[in-house]
């Protein structure tokens, strides 16, 4: 069909160049004759095609029916495997007799019917299920109303449409014309998709819901932070378009979810392919936005589209919660979920090995591997005909950079059943992530001959929980039981056979070295700690035997980064303590607020570690806890009318808790529908003094909305805030 396909330029091994670009265009000539038309013939006899209706407002039946009509784009959005009305207005009145037509789609710049890049739609007596075909449902005068409808499996993207008139001498064809374009997204409402999800709930909250929830923080002190996914919102759907033309991803293969989350997860991140975001874990953001700051993903996909370049910086969340807006904008439900301690093991063998010193203390260099605080990732809904029958449904993909997949920072998509049962032999990375939920925490004492000597074994440390947002809800939905069984259960230790069996590796290091438990139990707790305030950790020790012990105990307080590395020691304790027979003892350490508050990370995350030399048995106990700090909230107050398309003021408000004055204080404040993405700067903010902004926008969309913000600065960031707000809709006139 085109011009170029001249074989010499492919080197003998194709005759049409890779048509990998949505956006690249070829123009179908408007007229293909076979041979002369004879004199006296004009073309213009036969039928012409004066205009195309495509029915494409919001309040249009193509875009309510399509479950489109809050994408914020004047072109016609519909799904696949559903069908939708056009109407063609032709020179004279159409009969079905004696004249000839059909509508056709064309993507990229090399169109072929067997790719589907080419789709001649025949104008058929019944639509058939599952098929391409146009049924004439009105004659008007000179006007036709098709219903048309598309395959369940047609490729997902932005489509020229064109309307060819049959002739004796050849076929005459409508003007390439930018306002018939179409785009055509996944279908999650049609059975035939692979991507169908048939509950109303879940699909209006996995591919409908423009507003999420992330969860963050620690096990025990769950942080929730509200993330503005914006998919319908202008201009993103074309980013994510341009995302898969980046990528160079085939079109052909547009149209499988299974391949269109997999260059997604590689594309979010900007590692090997110059992908959307930045990852950067050093504190160090001069060069860009902090991750911490953003509220949503429209300021990160549209910076993405206009500078062409990768938008800095992320963090586990802001590529989930991007990756998120990518899937569900095309169509596929999707969910951000978060494993608290997640394992990052560095070689696989589902064990995190923390080395200590004998003198209890973390031996920083052997200790290779580490927990992550918490690690969000995505799931999106599939049906997987790659794998056996039971394994579709979520499956885990995640854009953050962590590991190489096939040759690229990609992870996914890891169906979450096989994950359960241990079968990671199915692609694509299950064995990552059955290690990120499954791996033992092991301590071993690196003595200093050489030796190793494995003290102890925490085998339901890590994947301690797996949540999501709830469906309709903003509460926490507990989905562990989706990833694992519980703890102890027979089924939870044959998955782990079954998953070792299928090549996932374990050191056999910790098998028959373990030593015999320990006569003193010991454990500690740190009371709820204020950002700046002074707090105490208690260490109580148990004795179960009737003998005196003397134990040698060591304190270690950290910042970590949540990705579970530490950045600095700000405390180091020792003490002794003396049991008796049967006896219990506590011990309280205080921890000062100047101690930490000069090092504190953005997440605010502190970690304890604590370990105790039994004296005369040489036993080592050891345990570790992280916290994080209460941080201040940012106040959103909206006083006034709440109203579609009038004026809305927004008040933002944040008191500076700290002894310190805040330099370099920026505010973000963003909500989907109701005003677009803003920020404000603060040269600085003086210790217990309150700043204020006013905003005034015009809300266009009703119903309930949310209001976010969050806000970073030089020395405190993390700090978040919203509203939940009703808008009215408009009195009608």
């Amino acid at each position: 069909m085109s011009s170029e396909t001249s074989a010499t330029t492919f080197g003998g091994r194709r005759s049409v160049p890779p048509n990998n670009s949505n956006a690249a265009e070829d123009d179908l000539p408007t007229v293909e004759l076979q041979g002369l038309v004879p004199r006296g013939i004009s073309l213009q006899d036969y039928l012409n095609v004066m205009n195309v209706h495509l029915f494409k407002e919001r309040w249009d039946s193509n875009k309510v029916d399509h479950h489109t009509d809050k994408y914020d784009n004047n072109k016609l959005i519909v799904r696949r495997g559903q069908s939708f009305h056009i109407q063609i207005d032709f020179n004279r009145p159409y009969n079905p007799n004696r004249d000839l037509f059909r509508v056709e789609y064309v993507i990229g710049r090399y169109p072929q019917e067997n790719k589907g890049t080419y789709i001649p739609v025949p104008v058929v007596p019944e639509l058939q299920r599952g098929k391409w075909g146009a049924k004439v449902v009105m004659r008007e005068d000179r006007s036709v109303r098709l219903s048309v409808q598309s395959s369940p499996e047609c490729i997902v993207g932005k489509f020229r449409m064109y309307v060819a008139v049959w002739t004796p001498y050849g076929i005459i064809r409508t003007r390439r014309n930018p306002e018939t374009d179409t785009y055509i997204l996944f279908n999650p409402w049609c059975e035939e998709d692979a991507v169908y999800l048939d509950d109303e709930r879940e699909r209006e909250e996995y591919v409908l819901n423009d507003i999420g929830v992330i969860f963050h923080g620690e096990v025990k002190d769950i942080k929730n932070r509200s993330w503005s996914y914006g998919q319908f919102e202008d201009g993103i759907l074309d980013v994510c378009l341009y995302i898969m033309d980046k990528a160079e991803m085939d079109l052909s293969g547009r149209g499988n979810p299974i391949k269109v989350s997999r260059v997604g997860s590689a594309m979010i991140n900007a590692k090997d392919d110059e992908g959307v975001i930045v990852g950067s874990w050093d504190n160090i953001y001069s060069y860009g936005i902090a991750p911490s700051a953003w509220t949503g993903s429209v300021d990160i996909l549209l910076e993405y589209r206009s500078s062409e370049s990768p938008v800095r910086y992320g963090q586990c969340w802001v590529f989930a919660g991007v990756f998120n807006t990518f899937l569900r904008c095309l169509g596929i439900p999707a969910r951000v979920v978060t494993n608290y301690f997640s394992a990052h093991d560095n070689d696989a063998n589902l064990q995190m090995d923390v080395f200590l010193e004998e003198d209890g203390s973390v031996n920083s260099k052997l200790t290779k591997d580490s927990v992550w605080n918490y690690h969000c990732w995505n799931e999106a809904w599939m049906k997987r005909p790659d794998l056996p029958v039971g394994f579709g449904g979520w499956q885990a993909v995640d854009s953050t950079p962590q590991e190489n997949s096939d040759g690229m920072y990609r992870c996914g998509p890891a169906s979450v059943q096989a994950v359960k049962h241990g079968h990671v032999c199915f692609q694509f990375d299950a064995p990552f992530v059955f290690a990120e939920v499954n791996s033992d925490l092991v301590y071993i004492t690196a003595k200093k001959d050489g030796t190793h000597v494995v003290e102890g074994v925490d085998s339901t440390h890590i994947g301690k929980l797996i949540v999501t947002k709830q469906v309709g809800r903003d509460g926490m939905q507990d989905i562990t039981d989706t990833y694992k069984f519980q703890e102890g259960q027979e089924e939870e230790r044959l998955a782990l056979e079954t998953a070792l069996m299928y090549g996932a590796k374990k050191a056999i290091s910790t098998e028959g070295i373990l030593k015999p438990r320990s006569d003193v139990d010991m454990d500690f707790e740190v009371e709820n700690a204020v950002l700046g305030k002074d707090f105490k950790i208690t260490i109580t020790f148990q004795n179960n035997s009737s003998n005196h012990y003397t134990i040698s105990a060591y304190l270690s307080g950290n910042i970590v980064f949540y990705t579970g590395v530490s950045k600095a020691e700000f405390k180091k304790e020792t003490f002794d303590v003396t049991l008796g027979p049967l006896s219990f003892k506590k011990e309280e350490v205080p921890v000062r607020a100047g101690e930490y508050l000069g090092q504190l990370l953005e997440q605010a995350s502190l970690h304890f570690f604590v370990t105790a030399r039994v004296n005369e048995t040489k036993d080592i106990l050891a345990k570790q806890k992280s916290i994080v700090l209460m941080i201040p909230r940012i106040i959103i107050k909206v006083p006034g009318a709440k109203v579609v398309g009038s004026d809305m003021v927004v008040i933002v408000e944040f008191t500076n808790p700290l002894t310190e004055t805040l330099q370099n204080v920026w505010i973000y404040l963003d909500g989907p529908g109701l005003m677009r993405p803003k920020r404000k700067m603060f040269r600085e903010i003086r210790p217990n003094t309150t700043v204020q902004w006013e905003e005034v926008c015009q809300p266009w969309v009703s119903g309930p909305r949310k209001l976010i913000a969050s806000m970073t600065s030089d020395t405190l960031r993390h700090v978040y805030g919203e509203l939940d707000v009703v808008i009215q809709r408009r009195p009608s006139e």
